[in-house]
């Protein structure tokens, strides 16, 4: 009887040890295993779908993800679903050199974004550094002030800013144009998503 436990144990060990294995494995297979993403969220009313959405994605595909925020205070979505956040660094703080990809997550909130120039200096430096930029929902106005979206495809909630600052406006619920990738809003969160992994997993 002791020498069928202690089997049964070795058995067990074996298989746990076989599982965690597989997880690791599965963990390094990811298509963004070793990149790094930094997601930009307003500190009130961001959307939380749009953030959790495609956070969601690229965890899965293994990249690192950092939040930045204009405050280190908890970051509240103050809608429901009601999400909170906690933001790792300052928008100050962000050396765009750094990461693989700039995400400005949508909300009423992001408008806080629109004319700074912190913000506005990231947005091109994402771009004459060949980063992904992306946008989703009222954020892609923040990179048509930048300037950044002149002669580009576009989309967001709304288009009146984007035509006025020279962004060919197409309405679909995710466009990319090179390295920029904006989004129409929450509908279609996980396609934005899903864009940018397949933006960054073109990149060496």
């Amino acid at each position: 009887m002791k020498r069928y436990m202690a089997c049964f144990g070795v058995l067990i060990m074996l298989l746990s040890s076989t599982v965690v294995f597989a997880q690791n494995q599965q963990k390094k297979e990811g298509k963004l295993t070793g990149k790094k993403i930094v997601m930009i969220i307003a500190p009130l009313q961001f959307h939380g779908t749009e953030f959790e959405e495609s956070k969601n994605i690229f965890d899965r595909e293994g990249a690192k993800i950092i939040v930045a925020c204009s405050t280190l205070a908890d970051a509240n979505s103050g809608s429901f679903p009601q999400f909170i956040v906690k933001p790792d660094i300052l928008i100050n703080d962000v050396q765009v050199k750094d990461y693989d990809a700039v995400v400005f997550i949508g909300g009423w909130g992001c408008n806080e974004y629109v004319d700074n120039p912190i913000i506005h200096k990231i947005a091109k430096q994402a771009v004459e550094q060949g980063k992904i930029l992306a946008a989703i929902e009222l954020a892609p106005n923040i990179l048509a002030n930048a300037g950044v979206l002149k002669g580009k495809k576009a989309t967001a909630s709304r288009s009146y800013n984007l035509k006025e600052r020279g962004a060919i406006y197409t309405g679909k619920n995710v466009e990319r144009d090179g390295n920029i990738i904006t989004s129409s809003g929450p509908n279609a969160a996980t396609e934005f998503g899903e864009a940018i992994v397949l933006a960054l997993s073109e990149q060496k």
